[in-house]
C-alpha cells in the first residue's frame, strides 16, 4: 500500500459514497486509476466492505458505553469468540495496558444494557470489568 493508497482509503472513511470522478479529483489521478486501485484493495481484503454511520441520535440503540475487560490467563480466545457473537457488542479491540479488551456495547434501555453488563460480566473466564458510558460524540 502505498500513500495514494492511504489517502483513497481515508477519503473512503470520509465518505464511502463519494463518486469515483471526486476521489479521483482529490487525489489528483486518473478516474481509472482510482476504480483500479478500489478493486485491487477489495481483491486483497484490505477493504472488506463499506458502511453507513448514524447520527447518533438516530440509531435505535441508545445507550452506549465502552467496557474494559480483564481476561483470566488462557481464556482469551473463548472469551473473544463468546463477545463476538454477543449481539450488543458492536465493536471488540484488545489493548495493552490494564485491560485486555475493551468492547463498545449498545442497548435500547438502562433495564437492557444491566442485563448485558451482568451477562458478559458472567462469562467464564473475565475477571473484571470497568464501563463508561458514552454520553456524547465530539467526532465520528
Amino acid at each position: 500500500m502505498d500513500d495514494v493508497d492511504r489517502q483513497l482509503i481515508a477519503l473512503l472513511r470520509d465518505n464511502a459514497r463519494e463518486p469515483v470522478v471526486t476521489l479521483a479529483r482529490k487525489l489528483r489521478v486518473a478516474r481509472a486509476t482510482v476504480q483500479n486501485r478500489m478493486a485491487r484493495l477489495e481483491r486483497d481484503g484490505t477493504i472488506v466492505g463499506y458502511t453507513v454511520r448514524l447520527k447518533p441520535e438516530a440509531e435505535s440503540h441508545r445507550i452506549r458505553a465502552m467496557m474494559g475487560i480483564e481476561v483470566a490467563g488462557a481464556h482469551g480466545d473463548a472469551v473473544r469468540k463468546l463477545l463476538r457473537g454477543h449481539a450488543n457488542v458492536v465493536a471488540l479491540h484488545s489493548t495493552n495496558g490494564r485491560w485486555d479488551l475493551i468492547a463498545e456495547l449498545r442497548a435500547d434501555t438502562l433495564e437492557a444494557f444491566d442485563k448485558v453488563l451482568n451477562a458478559i460480566r458472567n462469562i467464564d473466564g473475565i475477571e473484571s470489568t470497568e464501563t463508561s458510558i458514552l454520553l456524547s460524540t465530539q467526532k465520528a
